[in-house]
C-alpha cells in the first residue's frame, strides 16, 4: 500500500449506519446466523456479484411476465436472493473482520444504482406497470440515493431507513404484490380499475417524494446550525 492510500485511509471515517425499519431487529439476527454459517470460500464480494446477478434476473423475469404471468414468480425468487446477497455482504465482512469502508460503500451503492435501473426497465417492459410510473419510480429513488449519500459525507449519518421502511420492506411489498397480480392485476378506486403496480407505484412515488423533502429540509437545516455564520 502506499504512503498516499495509508493516508486516505487514516483520514477515512466511518459514517454511522441509522436502521430503525420494521424489521431490522430479526434481519440482523438472520443475517449474523447466516454469517456464522457461511462456508470460508464464500466472501463478500461474490455475495455482492449475487446480489447484482438477482437483480438482474428479477429484471428480465419481469419483462418475461409480459408473455407468461408464473414468470412473476421466478421475480420473487431472484428478490429474495438479491437480499441475501445484498445484505448478507456486509454482515460477512463485519464479521470476519474483513471490512473495506471505501470500497465496500462505493461498490454496494454503484452496484445499487445499476440493480435499480435493471428492475424499474424489466418492470416497465412487463405489461404490469406504466413505463412512465416505472422512470418517475427510478428517479425519485436515485434523488432520495443522492441525497443519502450526500448526507453521508457531510453528517456522517448513513440513513438505510426512513421511518419504518427499508431495503427489506420495499422487497416485501414487491413480492407481496408479485403474489396479487397472479389473482388480482387491477384494483378499484371510486369504481374505476386500474393496475395494481400503477397504483402502488404512485404511492411509492410520493412517499418517496415525502422521504426526500422532509430529509433535505431536516438535514440542510441541521448543517446551516452546525456551520452558522457569526
Amino acid at each position: 500500500m502506499s504512503v498516499h492510500s495509508r493516508l486516505v485511509e487514516s483520514q477515512f471515517t466511518n459514517a454511522q449506519r441509522v436502521q430503525q425499519s420494521l424489521s431490522s431487529g430479526i434481519e440482523k439476527k438472520a443475517l449474523l446466523w447466516l454469517a456464522a454459517r457461511t462456508p470460508a470460500v464464500i466472501n463478500s464480494d461474490h455475495l455482492t456479484l449475487l446480489g447484482l446477478a438477482a437483480q438482474f434476473l428479477a429484471g428480465v423475469s419481469y419483462a418475461m411476465a409480459r408473455w407468461d404471468r408464473h414468470a412473476l414468480l421466478a421475480a420473487t425468487f431472484f428478490i429474495a436472493l438479491n437480499w441475501l446477497g445484498d445484505s448478507l455482504d456486509g454482515t460477512l465482512a463485519r464479521f470476519r473482520n474483513r471490512q473495506r469502508p471505501r470500497y465496500g460503500f462505493y461498490v454496494d451503492h454503484i452496484i445499487d444504482t445499476f440493480g435499480a435501473a435493471f428492475l424499474m426497465g424489466g418492470l416497465a417492459f412487463s405489461g404490469y406497470l406504466h413505463w412512465g410510473v416505472a422512470i418517475a419510480m427510478l428517479i425519485v429513488f436515485l434523488m432520495l440515493s443522492i441525497e443519502t449519500y450526500l448526507a453521508t459525507y457531510t453528517l456522517g449519518n448513513f440513513q438505510l431507513s426512513y421511518w419504518i421502511f427499508g431495503p427489506t420492506e420495499i422487497r416485501i411489498l414487491l413480492a407481496v404484490g408479485n403474489l396479487t397480480l397472479l389473482y388480482r392485476p387491477t384494483a378499484h378506486i371510486f369504481g374505476q380499475a386500474f393496475r395494481l403496480f400503477d397504483v402502488g407505484g404512485v404511492i411509492a412515488v410520493v412517499g418517496m417524494a415525502v422521504m426526500l423533502i422532509v430529509s433535505t429540509l431536516r438535514h440542510s437545516v441541521a448543517l446551516y446550525r452546525q456551520e452558522r455564520i457569526q
